[in-house]
């Protein structure tokens, strides 16, 4: 599965991604945004795995497996954009919202906001055609939970 992602992603052609593909693509961003400021821990990778699950109704196993695929994929991507342009040919823009959530969820994990997790999630959301206001107003919405 993650070759045929690669290629389907790396191919830089749109083209509709299995639902599995779009799946390994946000769960990889989601591990991108952990990684930027050059901290991933445990933790972050636990609530990873809880977004997963939620997101996707799997199993914790299932969820572990997807984003330990999804770093390898994320590992060996050259840019962001890679991954962004999967989601945005998968996911209408009126459900993207939620995956900003899921961004933000994950960057603010570690209870602290990192100019570098920022700088990333502002492109990111702008990439997904998510303006910085309604990204500000998401990061908020996750925060006070």
């Amino acid at each position: 599965m993650f070759s045929k992602f690669l290629t389907s992603v790396l191919s830089g052609e749109p083209a509709t991604l299995p639902d599995s593909d779009a799946r390994l693509a946000l769960t990889a961003l989601m591990v991108r945004i952990a990684r930027a400021d050059e901290f991933y821990d445990d933790a972050e990778a636990a609530h990873i795995d809880r977004i997963v699950m939620q997101r996707y109704d799997v199993t914790p196993f299932e969820a572990a497996e997807l984003r330990r695929e999804a770093e390898e994929a994320e590992a060996k991507a050259a840019d962001t954009v890679q991954f962004t342009r999967a989601i945005k040919d998968a996911i209408p823009l009126e459900d993207r919202m939620a995956v900003v959530e899921a961004l933000w969820a994950v960057a603010l994990a570690d209870q602290e906001r990192d100019p570098e997790e920022d700088s990333l999630l502002r492109l990111v959301s702008n990439l997904l055609g998510i303006n910085d206001r309604d990204s500000a107003l998401a990061r908020q919405r996750v925060a006070s939970k």
